[in-house]
């Protein structure tokens, strides 16, 4: 026994962490022996129910770990398209962004392509309508402008309560406009100017009695303001093909509730 003895005192001067230096190290914190005797307590107090919910907690997370686990290793096919689909589209409108700012390749015809785009926006329109309609003088004419102001409105309703659900941000970091704030614009999908647009170019080519090169530069303007939003950095491809379906939409949907002539008379005369 004393030559055991005389052993471990020797290995415990050789043990450099039993220097004074060092000795806190071998100490543990006093934040974790509190926590240790209040756990200790705890479970004391908690007894055998507390046991049983804590067996019954690992059991339920042993048999969820493996299912998630599962999952995030073989997604289904409609989830591995969606991100294909939608990786694409951003890579494509990346790509397609040539006027996003002026260090882009075609940076120096941002301002032609903006004011492109200022052309499908709802204020200018909403304004020429309402000038329109006080100075036409015919039933027939003010019934198509009141009609024209009610799509104006409803697509500026319509676009901006689908972008405050989806809050989709566009592939570039584009501040909008002021006209976009008036409009609540803000967000990229769905593209309000192409929701516009193509309400717009539909209405007016079924309303107006138009020249065949006439329609074919209607339809080619829907075209080049929609994907000018996505040359801008605005919006991305989908965004604005999104929003051309939307307003394809928003014409149907005037069309069942087109305002008859005494209507938009009796809303005249009140206004």
């Amino acid at each position: 026994m004393p030559a055991s003895q005389a052993r471990s005192r020797a290995r415990d001067r050789n043990n450099v962490l039993n220097r004074a230096e060092f000795l806190s190290l071998n100490q543990p914190l006093k934040g974790n022996q509190e926590s240790r005797s209040a756990g200790r307590k705890q479970s004391g107090q908690a007894g055998p129910a507390g046991a049983q919910n804590g067996s019954a907690k690992e059991r339920r997370q042993s048999q969820q770990l493996p299912e998630e686990d599962c999952m995030q290793l073989n997604p289904s096919f409609k989830g591995i398209a969606f991100n294909s689909l939608l990786a694409i589209d951003i890579c494509m409108s990346k790509r397609l962004g040539v006027c996003a700012n002026r260090a882009s390749s075609w940076g120096g015809a941002r301002s032609m392509v903006s004011l492109l785009g200022i052309t499908g926006h709802g204020i200018p329109w909403i304004a020429g309508t309402l000038i329109c309609l006080v100075k036409s003088s015919t039933l027939a004419g003010q019934e198509v402008l009141m009609n024209l102001l009610l799509a104006l409105l409803l697509d500026i309703m319509i676009v901006a309560g689908l972008q405050k659900l989806a809050k989709r941000k566009g592939p570039y970091d584009v501040t909008p406009g002021l006209l976009d704030y008036l409009t609540m614009d803000t967000y990229a999908f769905p593209a309000g100017h192409a929701s516009r647009v193509a309400m717009l170019s539909k209405f007016l080519l079924n309303h107006l009695v138009l020249a065949i090169p006439l329609r074919i530069l209607l339809v080619l303007w829907a075209l080049c303001v929609g994907f000018s939003r996505v040359m801008i950095g605005r919006h991305h491809v989908t965004d604005v093909l999104s929003g051309f379906a939307f307003g394809y939409l928003q014409f149907r949907l005037v069309e069942l509730i087109w305002m008859s002539s005494n209507t938009c008379q009796m809303l005249i005369s009140i206004w």
